[in-house]
């Protein structure tokens, strides 16, 4: 088993904590066999809360089972229990942070796409923002509290051994 430890680096304009608006939140992930190193050609889901059984342990389950296409091998992923995503902070602006960790078997992930909705909240009025919609990769809307304009942009993301 291999825990990986997903970083994320994003650019926020007066806005902190962004963080999966709902627990149920579908990850969008590329997924790679540790078996044959083939990459799958499309993106895959992977939700904290749906458990499924793995054929190969006596009653264990998984968050995501995977069968590769090429060498044919089961492979799993699941989240820490107990454990959500880690709010990105306005302190971590432009730097990469530790975001969730996941516990693999026969797989790695390689990639993230940030797609689906998020929350966030103005950093000069606490303004909470839950419908942060970053299907484009970014976001832009105003406070009117403050009267400043609040944004998400430039999201990254890099994966390494936990």
């Amino acid at each position: 088993m291999v825990r990986l430890l997903l970083s994320i680096k994003a650019e926020l304009e007066n806005v902190t904590d962004l963080v999966p608006a709902s627990d149920d939140f579908e990850f969008f992930f590329k997924v790679k066999c540790t078996s044959c190193n083939e990459e799958h050609p499309k993106l895959v889901t992977v939700n904290r809360l749906e458990e499924r059984e793995v054929t190969s342990g006596k009653g264990s389950t998984a968050n995501f089972v995977w069968r590769c296409g090429l060498c044919k091998r089961e492979s799993s992923a699941k989240f820490e229990p107990g454990e959500k995503p880690k709010p990105y902070t306005a302190d971590s602006n432009g730097q990469f942070a530790p975001f969730l960790t996941i516990d693999c078997r026969g797989l790695e992930f390689t990639g993230f796409d940030p797609k689906g909705i998020w929350k966030c909240v103005g950093t000069e009025s606490g303004t909470p923002f839950t419908d942060v919609d970053l299907e484009e990769g970014e976001w832009v809307d105003y406070d009117e509290k403050s009267a400043l304009p609040v944004g998400v942009s430039h999201i990254e993301c890099k994966w390494a051994r936990a």
